[in-house]
Formats: structure tokens, sequence, C-alpha cells
């Protein structure tokens, strides 16, 4: 009996995590129209949301592989460093 018992219970427990998650997702997806809606009938851009933002290479649009400190795609980066285009950057060897 022991067994039934706590089996049903985690059951229990599981199904009321997902109800929970499932409310919780309902709301975020409400606000989440809402606030497009909104954006969309004031005329504002929706690329203003940090969400949506994304770093970019300058000099290609690359989306990935992206250096921060350099604003450059690591393909960018690289073909440049070795024509000695970005200053303090040398090929490492060891």
């Amino acid at each position: 009996m022991a067994r039934i018992s706590s089996v049903y219970k985690a059951n229990e427990l599981k199904r009321a995590l997902d109800n929970a998650k499932r409310r919780v997702k309902e709301q975020q997806g409400k606000s989440n129209k809402k606030a497009i809606k909104r954006a969309r009938a004031t005329g504002m851009n929706l690329n203003v949301f940090t969400s949506r933002v994304h770093n970019r290479c300058r000099r290609c649009g690359r989306g990935r592989g992206y250096l921060r400190k350099f604003a450059l795609c690591r393909l960018c980066f690289r073909g440049l460093a070795l024509e000695g285009h970005i200053p303090g950057v040398t090929k490492s060897s060891w």
C-alpha cells in the first residue's frame, strides 16, 4: 500500500507542476502578444525589444562565432589578423 500511495503522490505533484507551468506560459504568451499589438498600433519598431537584439559581425553580418571585443566574426577576425590590420594581434605558436 505504501508504494501505491507514494507513486500516486508523485503523479499528483507532477500534474500540479505541469498545470502551473501551463498557466505561466499562457500568461506570458498573452502579455507578449499584447505588447506586440501595442507596439504595432503605436508604429513602434519591433526590433527595439532587447530579446530580439543579436550581435552581428560589422564586416559581413555573420551572427555566429562573434567576438565582442572586436565586433567581428571569427572568420573576418582571422583574415584581418593575418593581414596585420588588427594592431596587437599576432598568430600564436608554441
